[in-house]
Order: C-alpha cells, then sequence, then structure tokens
C-alpha cells in the first residue's frame, strides 16, 4: 500500500479549525517549544485534550517546514479530509438553493484564501476555479483562509464555461460582475439557486466566462476607487445573496 498523502497546515487558525473538526486526521504537531504565551497555552490545552503527540521545535525548524516566518509557532502534517468526489455530488445532495462562488482568473494565493473565508463565512455551498486560470489550495492559501480550507469545497475544473453551462441546466442562475453592468447587485434575485462569478481585480473576467453569465451586476462604487479586492467584492456579493435568503443556513 501507498504511504498515505499528507499535508502542511501552519498558524493558529488553521490548525485549529482542524483540530475542532478533524482532530484524529493530524499526524503530526510541532509547537514552538520557547512560545507560552496565553494563545499557545490554550491551544495546547485542546491539543492534549484531543490526544495529540506534541513535538517541541525551533524556529529554524517550523520555518523550514512552513516555508515562511508566519507559522505562529504552529505546524501540522494532517492527512487529507475527504469531501465530495465532485461538483454534481455535493449539487444533489443539497436541501438548499445553491450559492456558489466562481473565481475566474485568481492566481494569488493571499486573495484565494480570503475568498474561501469569506465563502466559508456566508454559507457558499463551494468555490470553483478553473483549473489553467487559478491558484490551488496549498499551505499559503490554507493559513489566510484560517481554516476555510477545510470546511468550504474547492472545485477546480478543466472548462469553466463548460462547467457554468452544466449549472444553468439545473437551474442554477449564474450572476457575474463586472463594473460596466447595466445594473446594480441590489437589483438580482439570488434568493433562488445562484453563482457568482467574479474575475481578477482588474483584468475582470474572460470574456468567454462573461458571455456564460445569465446576468451582469456591478458593485456601487461611491468614493474614487473604480474598484474592490476579489475577497472583498465577493463578501459583499455572497453576503448579500444570504441577506436576501434571510441568513438560513
Amino acid at each position: 500500500m501507498p504511504p498515505m498523502s499528507l499535508k502542511l497546515l501552519f498558524g493558529f487558525h488553521a490548525v485549529s479549525v482542524r483540530l475542532k473538526v478533524a482532530p484524529k486526521t493530524i499526524r503530526e504537531l510541532h509547537v514552538d517549544a520557547t512560545r507560552r504565551d496565553q494563545r499557545m497555552r490554550q491551544f495546547l490545552a485542546k491539543a492534549e485534550e484531543a490526544g495529540l503527540n506534541l513535538v517541541e521545535s525551533d524556529d529554524d525548524r517550523l520555518q523550514k517546514m512552513s516555508g515562511t516566518h508566519r507559522h505562529q509557532g504552529v505546524v501540522a502534517k494532517v492527512e487529507h479530509i475527504p469531501q465530495a468526489n465532485s461538483l454534481d455530488d455535493l449539487l444533489d445532495a443539497l436541501s438548499e438553493p445553491p450559492l456558489l462562488l466562481v473565481l475566474d482568473g485568481i492566481t494569488d494565493p493571499h486573495n484565494l484564501g480570503a475568498c474561501l473565508r469569506v465563502a466559508d463565512g456566508a454559507g457558499a455551498h463551494a468555490v470553483i476555479a478553473p483549473k489553467d486560470h487559478a491558484v490551488g489550495v496549498n499551505a499559503t492559501v490554507a493559513k489566510v483562509a484560517s481554516g476555510a480550507a477545510e470546511t468550504v469545497p474547492y472545485f477546480m475544473v478543466t472548462n469553466l464555461s463548460r462547467t457554468l453551462g452544466e449549472l444553468k441546466e439545473r437551474d442554477i442562475w449564474v450572476v457575474g460582475t463586472s463594473d460596466d453592468a447595466p445594473r446594480d447587485l441590489y437589483a438580482a434575485n439570488m434568493a433562488q439557486a445562484t453563482a457568482l462569478v467574479l474575475g481578477a481585480e482588474g483584468s475582470g473576467m474572460r470574456q468567454l466566462t462573461r458571455k456564460n453569465c445569465d446576468e451582469l451586476v456591478s458593485i456601487p462604487m461611491l468614493g474614487g476607487v473604480e474598484s474592490l479586492n476579489v475577497s472583498v467584492a465577493s463578501g459583499v456579493c455572497l453576503y448579500e445573496a444570504r441577506r436576501q435568503r434571510g441568513f438560513t443556513s
């Protein structure tokens, strides 16, 4: 049998969420031997309560493991958590109208991590991105996502335009965001099954992606800046959808 594939998580938020939702998947937990402040003590108490063995490591080792000095003294080797095998499986299992976030052209791991965190907070059922114009979930994404990379399904699809077509066949309304859209976000009906499509800041959605949207809306900009960071825009859109749905989960 081949060895089990493990991945790295680092930082209090990312590791704490894994500790909360799936502690048995944590294979190794490395902590800074010199850090014993209140935050670390609380974290260690939860780890020990879960029966995890702790490996005391110095800062140099933690930096080499995580690839960054921003590990906060906590690095874990974890098993992958099984998620829905496919987007179709996930959609078939839902008991409420789907709320999906589609990201076109997001290649910065910090932006993806922030989008996953927003998606988790707003109760989005999944985040979708094209394989050829997106970043995958790596340790940096997981750190920025503050645990949301563990809870929000992230599907990378071969052909985004085809996927949007398949969503429309399921009666999911595809709403794209664009600065030049004829009406604003708040005029759209997102209480229905909805896929919100956002592109990278500046370049926006690709033309083919734009053509596959059922509707285009804009986010009102009242100040001097022309656009929002994609994670902020995602939050504005997703929470408006949740407001229209009455914030039910």
